[in-house]
Formats: structure tokens, sequence, C-alpha cells
């Protein structure tokens, strides 16, 4: 009896525990500016001044600004290109300047948080890395895609590609009308996977995980760079895509047909692909490019941190201008557009400076001054006596 009684106190005391630890880290969201922290509000009024049918949602992570940073800090989980400067670099013995992926070396600390402090980037542009994802009939079309892909080799050009035999196959389809058609298959916006293709294989046909022609992996295309983990061998993670490719790296039989692989077309790849960004990220919490990311939000709790679709710190940034610039040349940033911006417990009360800036660049009292200037910016030296 008394031994029954220990085993339904030490349940009692694991429970316990375990609903604090639920409690202690569920997000949560809420609408509206003024359900933001007070930091965050200045930047979203002004946007909803100039966009009024922008919608914007707070989501409390509930996760502790250093706990998100420690866990995030890890070897290898977010890169930055070798050519940046020391700042952006993990400058550690041992680690600096060791190419985990051809071209690409561990950052530091403090480009992690500068990445990841949304308040940097919630402007007309860099706003578009927490718009949410999901298919949008009314503002996805073909002529849209087409203006995303502008000054690209995918622009208003017919698809072709090859065997892995080498036979040439030349269809009657479009790019545009590929990436439109993932959309509506795999419910994610058309804009994001044309963006997305953009981020990931650059503005050329010819870049070797769209190919077809790698040695070793004829035939097979991942526009997506969908499992091409990071390797110091030369093209080791567009092979490493490519082997995803093929087989789903071992998948099941019911996983490969989910996913359409193998991806031996290119209309396969990307509807495959895009099937897969919308089943493994956006329908599980991971709606957003941040939280593609920077996984803070997973409904698989155990793999948060690690659920990662790219390891590009500055993923997020660079692929919120190829969104706006689409919108915008489609003039339709007026439309109705929502906004999910993560927020952490006991964040920094000024955001988090740039790597790029300096101490060395402030004068000597260490005073800031910000400004964006289109034209010329006549500074006083002095007070002025106006009577």
């Amino acid at each position: 009896m008394r031994g029954e009684k220990l085993k339904i106190a030490i349940c009692i005391v694991v429970l316990a525990i375990l609903s604090m630890s639920f409690v202690s880290y569920a997000s949560y969201k809420v609408d509206g500016i003024n359900e933001f922290p007070e930091s965050y509000r200045p930047y979203l009024t002004e946007l909803q001044k100039r966009y009024p049918n922008w919608k914007f949602t707070a989501l409390y992570t509930e996760f502790d600004w250093t706990y998100v940073i420690n866990n995030e800090n890890v070897y290898g989980k977010n890169l930055v290109p070798i050519s940046y400067s020391d700042e952006w670099k993990n400058r550690n013995p041992g680690q600096y300047n060791v190419q985990i992926d051809a071209g690409w070396v561990d950052s530091s600390r403090k480009a992690i948080e500068y990445t990841m402090d949304p308040r940097n980037f919630l402007n007309e542009v860099r706003i578009f890395q927490f718009e949410t994802l999901s298919y949008d009939v009314n503002t996805n079309s073909i002529s849209s895609i087409e203006k995303i892909l502008y000054g690209t080799e995918f622009y208003n050009a017919k698809v072709n590609y090859l065997t892995d035999n080498g036979t040439l196959i030349n269809t009657d389809k479009k790019y545009s009308d590929l990436i439109l058609s993932a959309g509506v298959t795999s419910k994610v916006s058309s804009f994001h996977l044309a963006s997305r293709i953009k981020q990931e294989v650059g503005p050329f046909l010819s870049h070797s995980s769209i190919s077809g022609t790698l040695e070793g992996f004829k035939g097979l295309y991942n526009f997506f760079n969908i499992g091409a983990t990071s390797s110091a061998e030369p093209l080791g993670a567009i092979k490493n895509g490519l082997k995803y490719a093929l087989d789903g790296n071992n998948a099941t039989n019911a996983t490969k047909d989910k996913y359409l692989i193998p991806w031996n077309t290119k209309e396969r790849a990307i509807t495959g692909g895009a099937i897969f960004i919308g089943s493994s990220y956006i329908n599980v919490g991971q709606n957003t490019i941040y939280l593609q990311k920077f996984d803070v939000n997973d409904e698989r709790s155990n793999s948060l941190f690690w659920h990662q679709y790219m390891t590009n710190v500055l993923a997020p940034y660079s692929e919120s201008k190829s969104v706006y610039n689409g919108y915008a040349n489609n003039e339709i940033l007026n439309a109705s557009m929502s906004f999910v911006i993560p927020v952490y417990n006991n964040m920094p009360k000024i955001n988090i400076e740039s790597p790029s800036i300096l101490p060395n660049d402030y004068i000597e009292d260490n005073t800031r001054v910000y400004a964006n200037v289109t034209g010329t910016l006549n500074i006083r030296s002095g007070p002025r006596n106006y009577l």
C-alpha cells in the first residue's frame, strides 16, 4: 500500500513537471498592433498607416530570448558566406572560417541575434519574412509569378528537361504554369514557391540542382534543395539534395508517393517539393519564411530549433525582398495580407544591431544616429537661434 502511494505521488510530481513545461512553452497568437510589446508598435503603426488592409498577429512563443539564441547558436546550424566580415562569423578556435558547406561558414552569435530580432525587419520590404504562406486565389496568378521570375532564365520560359539517358523532353508548359499548379495542389503560396526557387537555385537553369546533368544524378531535379544538407565535399549539399530527389533518402513507398518521388521531371520536382514544404512546414506551424528558418513554433514540439528548412542565417532577409518585389511589380501591396510576428520573453529593450555596424564607427560618446536618405541630408553642427 505504501509503495502504491509512493508511485501515485511520483506520477503526480511528473505530471506536474510536464504540465509546467507545457505552460511555459505553449505559444499563442493575438491579433492587433496593441497586442504587441511597445518596442514593436511604432514600426507596425507606420506600416498600418500606409497599408490599412494589412493584418498583424503577435506570436507569443513563450520562449526566453537567451534560451532561443542558445539553442540556435549551435555550430553548423546557421551559416554565412565566407566572404562576409569577421563580425558575421563564428571566430572560435578550430571553427573560424571552416567551410561547413562550400563557401559557407558558421555564423557568429551576434549574427543570429540580429537576424532573429523581428523588430529589425518591420519595414515595408523585410516584413514579408513574416507573411503567412498559404495559397490565395485572389493574389496568386500566372502574371504575378512571371513578375517574380523576371530577370531569371525561368521568366516566360518553356520547360524542358533531360531524362536519365540524356534524352531532351520539351513541353508546352512554362515554369510559371508549374509553379501556379504546384501552389494549388500544395495549398502553398505560389509567390512563396517562385521566390524560394530563386533563393535556392538562383537565376540560371544551369544550376546543378536542376540541370539534370550532374554526374551520378542525371535526370534528377530538386528546385527547393530539399534534403540538401551541408557537406564540405564539392557540390556535397547539391548531391545530398539529388539523393533525396532519387528516393527520398530511402523513404517508404507511401512517402515517395505523397511527394511524387522520384523527381525525374521538372513538374514532379516542383509539385512534389511544394507538397513537401506544405505538409512538412506550413501546415504544422512553420507558416512564414522566418519560422521555416528559425523553428520556434512547431506543432511537433520535439523538433523545436531543429526542423529548419535552410542554414543561411540571412535567408528570410533576402527572400522577403523577392516576395515584396513580386507584390510591388504586380501592384497588389494594398491587398489584404496577414503577418505573424514572433515575440520572445525578456527581449533586449533596444533592437539588436547588425554585425555590419561596428563600435569603431561611432563617435567618442557612442552616440548613434540612423536615417534613411534618398536625397540630401543636412546636419547642423550645433543649435541655431531662430529669434
